[in-house]
């Protein structure tokens, strides 16, 4: 594949660059519990990730993907679950193997970073400071810094703007449905990453990658062609 128009690189965060379901888990948990719950199990937990915190709490109070919990107690929970969580965020996560390494090799390539998470900004920027990844980030956008998340097209949209590029040139890396739907949206090109939360084989992207090392090398390898192979 040819990969020289890519001028940015927008990261998923949960799933793409950390595993974060233990921390998930347990803040669910300890909300469920606190609202007399019993446990559920983290496969559970990682089954209803990818939405954002406030779709997390719904599922994660009925145990249903598409389950809407009383008001009320949606809002206990999400208060408990949002306090827990904040001062719990790195307790187990931690990043994936070859990502340090990867936003190494694409920050000295050039490229500008972005992380486009549904996960509440308030969570996903001190989360990426504790894991001490934040400052490779031109740009960090969470579920709630727009009006609209994925899988709608306006993060990309909006990177592309700061970034004074056009969609098409930026290249949406995740592990979701969202983040495919979202890149398809604004035009830019989809890829999944092998070992996220979702089966990449089902996800329909553009391009599966093993280790955002491979991200680079195929940059690097599209950079290097000749001009005359570039198509």
């Amino acid at each position: 594949m040819n990969l020289t128009h890519i001028k940015a690189v927008a990261f998923d965060l949960d799933g793409t660059l950390v595993d974060s379901i233990a921390d998930l888990a347990a803040s669910a948990n300890a909300m469920r519990a606190e609202l007399g719950l019993a446990p559920l199990a983290a496969e559970r937990i990682q089954s209803h990730v990818g939405d954002g915190v406030a779709s997390l709490v719904h599922r994660a109070l009925t145990d249903n993907r598409d389950g809407q919990a009383d008001a009320a107690l949606w809002e206990k929970g999400f208060t408990f679950f949002i306090q827990h969580y904040h001062r719990h965020l790195t307790v187990h996560t931690r990043m994936y193997p070859g990502v340090a390494e990867g936003l190494k090799l694409l920050h000295g390539f050039g490229l500008p970073l972005v992380v486009v998470t549904n996960k509440s900004e308030r969570l996903a920027v001190p989360l990426l400071a504790q894991l001490g990844i934040d400052s490779a980030f031109s740009l960090i956008l969470g579920g709630d810094s727009l009006p609209e998340k994925k899988p709608s097209p306006l993060p990309l949209q909006h990177v592309a703007e700061v970034l004074g590029i056009t969609p098409q040139q930026i290249v949406m890396v995740g592990d979701s449905e969202n983040d495919v739907l979202c890149a398809r949206a604004a035009g830019a090109l989809p890829a999944a990453v092998s070992y996220g939360y979702r089966d990449a084989a089902n996800l329909h992207a553009d391009l599966v990658i093993d280790s955002l090392v491979e991200l680079y090398a195929l940059l690097k390898k599209s950079a290097e062609q000749p001009q005359n192979l570039r198509v």
